[in-house]
């Protein structure tokens, strides 16, 4: 990675530096993360309506892919097992070629309202179809694929990044601030379709196919 020459860094460039500067693990975070999941990360799964899925390729290009369902979407399938429903999307998959390439995945489960995360690692396999895919079942709709995740590594995160961001506090929210997702589409990508037929796709007709191919 280069910078602009009259960028002045000071980098840290090993972790004997970064432990310098951050000090040492606190004992309480060091032994949070656990093998399995415990009753309490289950009650988090059922509870929580969204993740974020990180994967890198082989040759670590990394990616992060939103998921989100009715709570407890995620499917506890055993004490090390959980699996992520894929819906109809845009059909890229990148993250899902990552994981062909490399199954080590890093998960994040939110709760809306709550500071805290749960933080799941793990070696990810996709798969077509199984007998729990009935459990899965949204609205009608069979998942398009699952994501099944083993899990190496689980804990709870701190609330402190909600805390500073204040993300859960409606007076600070402004989604105003922006254009609208049809208009950033039209500004930053080549489309064929004007601002109107963008917003009419993502308006109504956007819902309505929510679990439709």
């Amino acid at each position: 990675m280069t910078f602009p020459a009259t960028t002045a860094l000071s980098e840290i460039t090993s972790e004997t530096e970064l432990r310098e500067l951050l000090g040492e693990v606190h004992p309480r975070a060091a032994t949070k993360d656990r093998p399995r999941l415990h009753p309490r990360d289950r009650e988090w799964l059922a509870a929580s309506p969204f993740c974020l899925i990180a994967t890198s390729d082989a040759e670590g290009n990394c990616d992060v892919s939103p998921k989100g369902d009715p709570p407890g979407f995620a499917l506890v399938l055993d004490d090390t097992t959980i699996a992520i429903p894929e819906r109809p999307g845009n059909r890229r998959a990148d993250g899902y070629r990552n994981i062909l390439a490399n199954p080590h995945v890093g998960l994040i489960f939110l709760v809306p309202g709550r500071g805290e995360t749960l933080r799941v690692n793990g070696r990810a396999r996709l798969v077509r179809d199984a007998p729990f895919f009935d459990r899965m079942v949204v609205k009608g709709h069979r998942p398009v694929l699952a994501v099944v995740v083993e899990i190496e590594q689980i804990f709870f995160h701190c609330a402190k990044a909600f805390l500073r961001s204040s993300l859960w506090k409606p007076e600070t929210w402004n989604p105003d601030a922006l254009p609208s997702h049809a208009r950033l589409v039209k500004d930053v990508q080549e489309v064929k379709e004007s601002v109107e037929e963008l917003e009419t796709y993502y308006g109504a007709a956007y819902l309505e196919k929510l679990y439709k191919s």
